[in-house]
């Protein structure tokens, strides 16, 4: 039962990071209908950038919980910088062309920076300080979750909270939701249209940046490469769920991490994307849109 619990809380763990990153996938496709396969990218330019916070603070001597704090904050002012640049780089420009044109400037945009990145750091992997104390409550729980993951859980939870509240109850979640739902009328009654589209990049990329921050801090490592295959993962898990939802990105990342966790654990990690995209193709062959998705009617 040991055993059990802690590939599942692995794998929420694994699922969290996940849902943070497809977060800025499926805000995006649901403002305005493409995806931004840079995406990735941001996430691994938030983890180098949390690296040399932490790195420059380390010499002040300041403690664990402060260099997190600061490291994750700076890493996601960054990253919203850059999720900005992207979407006024590599999108605002061809909103109008086809829906091709886009999505090869998002991947120019990907291949980009994951090569700015090696050249101006190192194509090795680089140790991550461990920023996540040891929580000394947790220690009877150690064999099952570690005080890293649990500050991962938490803090995701808080984040999902925070960011449903946002859509929800202040004037930029209105403006964001008129403007997935009509953006010919939303501009009519004032909204703000690309300043609304800016937005959405830039708290998706701050999202991405703080998951890459906390999962580097625990796995001790980062790559120029590992945007890549998270950000693939974190597209599956956005489709899973039902890509342009919110809630179901969450369920997507924790749905996929789990499948992941529990395929490392009972069969072998060889099999762990097998499993994880064996279950993409699963959930589109008998629900297309997802499993919170809604199948939308189009004008013919």
């Amino acid at each position: 039962m040991d055993y059990f619990l802690e590939l599942f809380l692995g794998g929420l763990t694994r699922g969290s990071i996940y849902a943070l990153i497809a977060l800025g996938y499926t805000m995006v496709y649901g403002i305005i209908g493409l995806i931004n396969f840079a995406h990735g990218e941001i996430y691994m330019l938030g983890a180098f950038t949390g690296l040399i916070v932490a790195s420059l603070l380390t010499v002040f001597g300041l403690n664990q919980y402060a260099i997190l704090v600061l490291a994750s904050l700076v890493a996601m002012v960054y990253a919203a910088a850059y999720g900005y640049t992207v979407e006024k780089i590599a999108y605002r420009p061809l909103r109008q062309a086809s829906r091709l044109s886009p999505l090869i400037s998002a991947i120019g945009m990907s291949i980009f920076l994951q090569n700015y990145v090696r050249l101006a750091q190192t194509s090795d992997f680089l140790p991550f300080p461990a920023l996540i104390p040891d929580l000394a409550f947790m220690e009877p729980y150690a064999h099952i979750i570690g005080s890293a993951e649990l500050v991962i859980l938490l803090v995701t939870a808080m984040v999902m909270l925070l960011l449903t509240a946002v859509i929800r109850f202040t004037r930029i979640g209105r403006a964001m939701r008129a403007t997935a739902q009509d953006k010919g009328m939303a501009m009519l009654v004032g909204v703000d249209v690309n300043r609304v589209i800016s937005i959405t990049f830039m708290i998706g990329s701050a999202l991405a940046a703080l998951g890459g921050v906390l999962i580097a801090s625990h796995i001790g490592q980062i790559n120029f490469a590992i945007g890549f295959i998270a950000g693939i993962k974190a597209f599956t898990a956005a489709v899973l769920g039902g890509i342009g939802s919110i809630p179901g990105a969450v369920l997507g990342g924790f749905v996929l991490g789990c499948t992941e966790s529990f395929a490392t654990g009972y069969v072998s990690s060889d099999y762990e994307d097998v499993f994880a995209f064996g279950l993409l193709v699963l959930i589109l062959v008998f629900r297309p849109a997802g499993i919170l998705g809604r199948a939308a009617a189009e004008k013919v």
